[in-house]
């Protein structure tokens, strides 16, 4: 048992640096009530988020298309050291009966993650939650903070910010994301 739990230390806890460990398993978070996947879907920029070890550029963004009832295409993209970089994956609703909670998966060997719609206006902004639970030991926390443009007043981060602290959710550690002079370097 030493063993093991050693090995996955070992092997897990460099993958999960960047990000927000916890320990015991994820928190069970509301999500959105009677939400509209096809309401959702368009171009969403990052305001703020909890450090993920997957996005250290800028002028993050992300283009969600519906290509089925229940699929999307999604494509993520940064400006990372002076390079636009994009990434695709496949989003789809993992229970028909509570849309909000999607699965997004950017590889086709990788399992779904989840990537739950917590609260959006649809117009506006939208609070996102994702969270890898490893063996109910302990927990990976992702959160953001979305916005239809690159900015948002400050009292829409608040209000989203009071979602997360509302469901449990520790953003101590949440950071602004950088969306300044997005338009002139590509």
């Amino acid at each position: 048992m030493k063993l093991s739990l050693v090995l996955l230390f070992a092997f897990v806890l460099p993958l999960i640096r960047a990000q927000v460990p916890h320990w015991g398993p994820c928190p069970e978070p509301t999500v959105q009530q009677a939400f509209n996947l096809k309401q959702f879907m368009g171009r969403w920029f990052e305001i703020a988020k909890l450090p993920a070890q997957f996005e250290k550029g800028r002028c993050i963004e992300t283009n969600f298309t519906l290509t089925t009832d229940s699929s999307i295409q999604v494509v993520s993209s940064e400006i990372l050291k002076g390079e636009l970089r994009k990434i695709e994956g496949i989003g789809v609703v993992e229970d028909i009966k509570n849309p909000a909670k999607l699965g997004i998966s950017y590889s086709y060997v990788l399992p779904y993650s989840p990537y739950w719609v917590l609260s959006t206006d649809y117009v506006n902004s939208a609070v996102i939650y994702s969270c890898t639970d490893i063996l109910r030991l302990f927990h990976v926390d992702f959160a953001w903070i979305l916005g239809r443009t690159r900015t948002l007043p400050d009292s829409t981060v608040k209000t989203a910010r009071e979602t997360f602290v509302k469901n449990n959710i520790d953003v101590s550690r949440m950071v602004a994301s950088r969306q300044q002079g997005c338009d002139k370097t590509l």
